[in-house]
């Protein structure tokens, strides 16, 4: 009996023991290639975001309060996109063309421009052309879908926390944003515990347990907390 348990049955005991140490040693392992990878999509939506944030205040004075907002700007907004003739480099020519503003009063850039086919090619124009934002942004990702965005990635559904307010910074107002996807949801479906012990290191360091970019707190030129 003590032969067969020592030939059989201890090799057994043995395989099934370094397996389950290998699993021990592997599992937090295979969770952060895991979290690595959706990482890299959360990253991307957020940058997405912080890019069509940016244009919509650029044209709008303020962000965008809510997702929809954002989606119908990118559907059916306009931006304007400058097409610059002549150099503001060029000394001379930029003096010509004042001279030319201040002999006609009122002047447009499309009257200057028209001067400028009729031969004067001694102009610096610089004249605004609207432009449908999307037909502007993200035009190389033949795979964008702008509903995409309020979604967060890998969670069955959830939406991404986003808020907007206006700060007085130096007696400025200064308009800020912040766009969030917590670990509960980025992280939704992968070991339960390791995702308890991941919120908990960020939460002891005072981070945010998840990715953002942005913040309503602090002006931080919008920056993500993964850069």
């Amino acid at each position: 009996m003590k032969k067969l348990f020592t030939i059989c049955i201890l090799p057994i005991i043995i395989l099934v023991l370094v397996f389950l140490v290998y699993s021990s040693i592997m599992k937090p392992v295979r969770f952060d290639k895991e979290a690595d990878a959706r990482k890299a999509v959360a990253v991307e939506r957020l940058k997405d975001i912080r890019t069509i944030q940016g244009v919509y205040k650029s044209a709008n004075g303020h962000y965008a309060p809510v997702m929809d907002s954002l989606v119908d700007f990118y559907n059916n907004g306009n931006i304007n996109i400058v097409m610059q003739i002549g150099s503001l480099d060029d000394s001379a020519a930029v003096a010509h063309t004042e001279a030319v503003k201040k002999a006609n009063r009122g002047i447009t850039p499309d009257k200057l421009y028209q001067l400028y086919l009729a031969g004067d090619k001694n102009l610096v124009i610089q004249i605004p052309l609207p432009m449908a934002v999307k037909d502007t942004l993200f035009n190389g990702r033949p795979n964008f879908n702008i509903n995409d965005l309020r979604y967060i990635p890998f969670s069955d559904g959830d939406t991404v926390i986003m808020s907007t307010v206006v700060k007085q910074v130096s007696g400025v107002d200064v308009p800020l944003f912040e766009a969030k996807m917590p670990f509960w949801s980025l992280l939704k479906g992968m070991d339960h515990q390791l995702i308890v012990n991941l919120v908990a290191e960020k939460e002891d360091t005072d981070r945010y347990a998840g990715w953002m970019v942005g913040s309503v707190d602090n002006p931080n030129n919008n920056a993500g907390n993964w850069e």
